[in-house]
């Protein structure tokens, strides 16, 4: 079930993208000499693995702060972003929900407008490019 991190292929399709994640303050703060700075306002590259399940909606799982504590089913694949935080599945063409998975439950914080959980579509012979950033420890 667990795929390695390798480039997209020109053929087939799937999921590509990037893992960031971001903590911390993220206003945009003023320096006495009236410059505005930014704390690592873009992130930095996560090595995580993400869970692959059917689309899912809000029904059908259970959050617990900013992370899902469970959601029905299982997943379907999973794939590990690498040191860079890249990542490429090939998947079937469908839409499906993407997970991060956390020490503390799982992340997605993306969301339709029928309630649907991180939705991605894969249509046939193309790559969908879905970058996540882990968000849920920074403050805006």
């Amino acid at each position: 079930m667990t795929n390695s991190c390798k480039p997209p292929l020109s053929d087939g399709q799937g999921i590509q993208g990037k893992v960031t994640w971001l903590e911390g303050n993220q206003m945009p703060m003023i320096s006495e000499d009236g410059k505005s700075s930014e704390v690592n306002p873009k992130g930095v590259p996560a090595e995580r693995m993400l869970l692959i399940y059917p689309l899912t909606n809000l029904s059908d799982a259970a959050r617990e702060r900013a992370l899902f504590s469970r959601v029905k089913g299982e997943p379907i694949d999973s794939v590990r972003s690498d040191a860079d935080g890249k990542y490429s599945i090939q998947l079937a063409p469908g839409t499906y929900s993407i997970f991060v998975k956390e020490e503390e439950g799982l992340f997605a914080n993306m969301f339709d407008g029928n309630g649907s959980i991180q939705p991605v579509v894969v249509k046939k012979a193309e790559w969908t490019t879905l970058d996540i950033i882990i968000n849920y420890k920074a403050f805006f």
